[in-house]
Formats: structure tokens, C-alpha cells, sequence
């Protein structure tokens, strides 16, 4: 079977059998607790345990993302030809990370599994833990099929808190107001630790926004 017929084979075969009854936050870091189920056999199963941290979506352009790290040639032209038409459209981006806990085989019925999980969270009542049953060879699409499911369904949530609070808006230069707003908390972030200074860098030199900020970049060191 050719890769691309095998991503077919787990998408289809991922169910998500509970999802976190919370959406994604718009405004702050969203963790989400998951129990990823695979089949060996008939009665022996694999669970897998781990956090996907979503950080709170932000507002970029094409013309912001054409600097971003991370994407295939394919998707790379595709967002230079979005910047060539539409350079200060904004859209929301989500950034996630998934942080694996562990890993157990257990030798019981995948159903019997579940009904033993789902116990465990209803009594804990947690909000952010969601069940996912899997493909056991490309585990890691049947997560990321779970991942792009939840943000679906945050997405029309997450927009129009974002355009209730003005963030959604473009200045004179292209820049969205959510963009300012979280390069005010990247100063901030580097007043406290000056080694986050590299991270403020990378993201007014994405925005090209370098020259504008430098004189209060550069008052940061000067105070010390």
C-alpha cells in the first residue's frame, strides 16, 4: 500500500469517540488530555497518552506566513501566490504541540477499554480529555486528524471572539491589531528575560516591522 493510500486508510479508520466538550481558547493556551486507542488484535490494544497544547490562535496575513518555517514547497508557493493577491487578508493561525506521556499494551476488548476511560474522566470531570480510536501503523494521523476536528470545530467561536475585540482589524501598514498586541507581549516578555530576545526578532522581522521598533528594542538592553 502506497503512503498516500495509507493516510487515506487512517484517516478514515480515526474516530473520535470522545471530544473535549471545551473548545479551543481564544485568548489563552488550551490543553488537551487524550487517550489515543489502537488495534493490535482482536483483544489486544494500544493505549497512548499525551497532551496536544494548542497555543491562542493568532491573526497573520499571507504575507506573514511566507516567512514562517516548516512548509512544504507545494504549500510554500501556494502561500506566495495568497501574499502576490491578498498580502493583508488576515486569517487565524493555530500552533499546536503534542506532548506524549505514555504508552500501555493492555490485553483487554478495545470497548471495554473505552467504557473504562470514559469512567475515569467522567469522574475526574475534566472538560479538556478526549477519547481517540486509531489506526496502530500511523498513529500519529490519527492524532493530527483529532487535532484539525477540534480546530474546525473552535474556529467560528474563536473568529468572532476575535472580531467582537477589534483584534481581527488592519492598520495603515498591513498589520493586524492582534499582531501589535502580541509583539507588546513579546517586550514585555523580553523586559523580564532578555534571552527571549531572539523570539521578538524573528516575529518583527516576519512582520518587517524591525525598523519601526528598534529604537524600543534596543532601550530594553540599554536600561540593564
Amino acid at each position: 500500500m502506497e503512503i498516500d493510500d495509507k493516510i487515506q486508510h487512517a484517516l478514515a479508520h480515526t474516530e473520535v469517540i470522545r471530544p473535549p466538550k471545551q473548545s479551543l481558547a481564544t485568548f489563552g493556551t488550551t490543553n488537551i488530555y487524550y487517550y489515543l486507542i489502537t488495534e493490535l488484535t482482536e483483544v489486544v490494544n494500544v493505549v497512548r497518552e499525551g497532551r496536544v497544547i494548542a497555543e491562542r490562535p493568532r491573526i497573520v496575513t499571507p504575507s506573514y506566513l511566507i516567512h514562517l518555517e516548516g512548509f512544504s514547497e507545494q504549500a510554500r508557493r501556494f502561500i506566495e501566490i495568497m501574499a502576490e493577491k491578498y498580502p493583508n487578508e488576515p486569517g487565524v493561525f493555530y500552533r499546536y504541540k503534542n506532548e506524549p506521556r505514555q504508552m500501555n499494551i493492555v490485553s483487554e476488548p478495545i470497548r471495554q477499554i473505552m467504557d473504562k476511560i470514559n469512567a475515569q474522566i467522567d469522574s475526574q470531570g475534566d472538560p479538556v480529555s478526549a477519547i481517540i480510536k486509531g489506526v496502530e501503523e500511523l498513529w500519529d494521523v490519527s492524532l493530527l486528524k483529532f487535532t484539525y476536528e477540534l480546530t474546525r470545530r473552535s474556529l467560528y467561536s474563536n473568529i468572532a471572539e476575535l472580531e467582537r475585540s477589534g483584534l481581527l482589524n488592519i492598520d495603515e501598514a498591513g498589520i493586524p491589531r492582534d499582531a501589535r498586541r502580541y509583539i507588546d507581549e513579546l517586550f514585555r516578555e523580553v523586559k523580564r528575560d532578555l534571552f527571549q530576545a531572539p523570539k521578538l526578532v524573528a516575529e518583527l522581522q516576519r512582520w518587517g516591522l524591525f525598523s519601526e521598533y528598534q529604537d524600543r528594542f534596543f532601550s530594553l538592553f540599554r536600561r540593564q
